[in-house]
């Protein structure tokens, strides 16, 4: 028999053991896991934007090797996870939206002309885009890049953030920082005056004869070898490029094909919202020996909506959404559109709406004097508990913004039609696709309860049903007997919680 003593001391070691474990000591077989991934990461020099970036890179890393810019919009572009993120929104105190200062700072921030300090959730489109122009530059070579996608998707902000980390990865690898002209070709007052823009950055000062254009100019420098060897590259970023597109689309065809001199100093950088312009114009480029590289921005999902907007956030020292409020916007714009401009006016117009519904409390309050002085500390308390913006407030702002015939022809029916279809969606989230009128109207008896409101008889309560299938809300079986009738859903149940969602009848329920 082993002594007590043996066993106790048995019994410490393994708990010492565990206690190591928890402390974050690992096995050697997690180091070797561990090395193993930071071998993986060290064979690209550029690390993925999603990837954690190994502290044995920068020791292994060269002190003469000069720092990628990229990596450096990765840094700042880095963030928390987000359950830091709604762990820090939860630990902020609440913001009090009857403070002229705090609004217009919420206000600001959410603004769509306040330019974040990173563009988060575009590091890899960030670093194709940051990859083709540093390649442009160490083979002092033209190029040209077509950059797509629908709008609000973070192109021009994208666009942005590549070249200021372009012209300091220049200056810290010796060689000339680019000279950059941004343009927006809306603001051109003909499609043709693009290429004076870029004769003036090229040449500032120099004057032409007028039997020259500035585009013939242009082709003339760039087909003779230049004099000064150490001549600088020129990146052009063209946005709106769409506007460009003339009835003989010489001027676009014309812009291309500029990269394509032999002694062309352009990178051309062409951003449009237009999808298939690539796909229109790239064969005729192709045959030209101009086809662009071609980098597409996808819509933004709910996951990156949401993480954008707590970014934002972040510099705002107040909690002003309920996490719910955010996640029902992120959800809406991302199945509508994926357009981030939309999603911070609807925020804030979900802010309006909330101030709109404090100076309609109060002036309730003080129209009855007696009533207020009876009730004025509870309802301080109800205020401040409802100062920020709820799931509420969001889904009247995203109804305003998305309206749909079906979304107002909800909310423009009798309150006890829209209790029937409150009932429809509460009974049908257990997975049943249909349900008989019978087993209907037991929940719409549920919810009649719950709130206080006197039930209809069952005869109206039919005369309701067929009403609703008539709009083709619901779908009606056939049966001899009423109450044994099939009902069928013909609507999506998120339009259904998207319409109700802002009455307080039906935020429970729904809920």
């Amino acid at each position: 028999m082993p002594s007590i003593a043996g066993c106790s001391s048995s019994i410490m070691a393994v708990k010492s053991d565990e206690i190591s474990r928890s402390n974050g000591e690992t096995t050697p077989q997690k180091r070797r896991l561990r090395s193993n991934a930071d071998l993986v990461m060290h064979e690209s020099p550029i690390s993925s934007p999603l990837k954690r970036k190994s502290p044995r890179r920068c020791v292994d890393s060269s002190p003469n090797t000069p720092t990628n810019g990229i990596e450096k919009l990765e840094k700042k572009c880095k963030s928390p996870v987000k359950k830091e993120l709604s762990n820090n929104l939860s630990e902020k105190p609440n913001w009090n939206p009857r403070d002229v200062k705090q609004v217009s700072v919420v206000k600001e921030v959410l603004h769509v002309s306040t330019a974040p300090s990173s563009a988060v959730c575009r590091e890899d489109e960030q670093k194709r885009v940051f990859d083709f122009c540093k390649a442009c530059i160490e083979q002092e070579k033209a190029g040209s890049l077509y950059v797509c996608g629908c709008p609000g998707t973070g192109k021009s902000l994208s666009m942005e953030k590549v070249k200021q980390c372009l012209v300091d990865w220049a200056k810290e690898a010796g060689f000339q920082p680019p000279d950059v002209l941004t343009m927006n070709c809306t603001s051109l007052p003909k499609t043709s005056e693009i290429f004076k823009k870029v004769m003036e950055k090229n040449q500032p000062g120099k004057k032409i004869n007028g039997s020259t254009s500035p585009l013939q100019h242009l082709q003339n420098l760039y087909s003779q070898q230049q004099k000064s060897l150490g001549s600088k590259m020129m990146l052009i970023i063209a946005d709106e490029l769409d506007y460009l597109i003339t009835k003989d689309r010489a001027v676009l065809y014309d812009l291309f094909m500029l990269t394509t001199f032999p002694f062309s100093r352009c990178i051309l950088i062409g951003v449009a919202n237009a999808i298939d312009l690539a796909d229109r114009f790239l064969p005729r480029l192709k045959s030209l020996n101009c086809k662009p590289m071609v980098i597409t921005f996808r819509a933004y999902s709910k996951d990156q909506i949401l993480r954008i907007l707590q970014e934002r956030l972040l510099a705002v020292p107040h909690t002003v959404f309920h996490p719910h409020a955010m996640e029902l916007c992120a959800r809406k714009v991302a199945a509508a559109s994926g357009d981030m401009r939309k999603a911070l006016c609807v925020c804030r117009s979900a802010i309006e709406i909330l101030e709109a519904e404090l100076r309609e409390s109060t002036s309730i309050l003080t129209s009855d004097k007696e009533l207020s002085q009876q009730k004025t500390a509870p309802a301080c308390i109800k205020t401040h508990e409802n100062d920020i913006v709820r799931i509420d407030h969001m889904a009247v702002a995203l109804s305003k913004a998305f309206r749909s015939p079906t979304v107002d022809t909800i909310q423009s029916l009798p309150q006890h039609q829209q209790m029937i279809l409150c009932a429809a969606v509460k009974f049908f989230r257990g997975g049943k696709k249909d349900t008989t009128v019978g087993e209907l109207n037991k929940s719409y008896m549920e919810i009649c309860k719950s709130t206080i409101i006197p039930p209809v008889g069952i005869l109206e309560f039919l005369s309701m049903c067929r009403v609703l299938g008539d709009q083709g809300l619901l779908k009606l079986g056939q049966s001899r007997d009423d109450k044994l009738k099939r009902v069928t859903l013909k609507v999506d149940e998120a339009d259904i919680t998207f319409a109700l969602q802002g009455v307080r009848v039906f935020r429970n329920c729904l809920q």
